[in-house]
């Protein structure tokens, strides 16, 4: 046995041990123990931060505010395999549909305020090309706007589209490039796999780089719909996720 374990792998071991309690599968009897959600949840706290806020590295990201439909989503491809990392797989494996879509509304239903974002560290140049393709895509490519499907505050669409803003660039950079390797997926038809597909290394460097740099307004709540598809803009693919 190791003797001193990598911090890594503690962090590890104590969100399983919190996940333990949240399940009920340590008994509880001298703790005190409140039969309630968030503190059945303190299993994604550890990762994710306190109510849910987002961890500190910025790899772990938010979960408060963030549209129901959309959170359960992606617990569901956490547990049927679309999504791929083995803590969060094995935390949630054996909740049932019902348990996981309490947990997507108590999280859906925690208004917080965001941080103040980075400070913008791109040239210039490289911020314009990102807040191009997402305020107004690229027709040429056939590359909607991110505002078509995120919101045109970028803050989601109930109740399946989250918010793009809040977002640190080193997680916006991991999931559009797992999304253009195959690591992340969604409910056929993919609609972010076959957009992703479509941008250069640079593209995504821009947009992470312009998003991650961008105020969330003091409304971060998602809105109810979409804006209305305007006339000479990119065709918007199907989604399997948001019907």
């Amino acid at each position: 046995m190791q003797a001193n374990p990598s911090p890594r792998k503690r962090k590890l071991f104590m969100a399983l041990i919190c996940g333990w309690l949240a399940l009920g599968a340590l008994p509880t009897s001298s703790l005190a123990f409140e039969n309630t959600m968030a503190e059945r949840t303190r299993a994604c706290t550890a990762c994710h931060g306190d109510q849910g806020r987002a961890g500190p590295d910025g790899y772990y990201p938010r979960l408060a505010g963030k549209p129901a439909g959309y959170l359960f989503n992606q617990l569901e491809n956490f547990q049927q395999g679309r999504r791929q990392y083995g803590l969060m797989q094995g935390l949630i494996d054996p909740l049932s549909r019902d348990y996981l879509r309490a947990m997507a509304v108590y999280f859906s239903e925690l208004h917080i305020p965001y941080p103040a974002p980075a400070p913008a560290t791109a040239p210039p140049a490289v911020l314009a090309s990102g807040r191009t393709l997402v305020l107004e895509g690229d027709v040429k490519r056939g590359l909607p706007a991110c505002v078509s499907c995120h919101g045109q505050a970028l803050t989601g669409v109930q109740p399946f589209t989250p918010g793009l803003l809040g977002l640190p660039r080193d997680y916006l950079n991991a999931q559009l490039g797992g999304w253009q390797t195959g690591q992340r997926k969604a409910h056929s038809p993919d609609c972010m796999a076959t957009i992703a597909k479509r941008l250069s290394d640079a593209d995504v460097n821009a947009i992470s780089q312009w998003l991650s740099s961008q105020p969330v307004p003091a409304n971060s709540t998602a809105v109810a719909m979409r804006p209305a598809q305007q006339r000479g803009t990119p065709a918007l693919p199907d989604c399997g996720s948001a019907p």
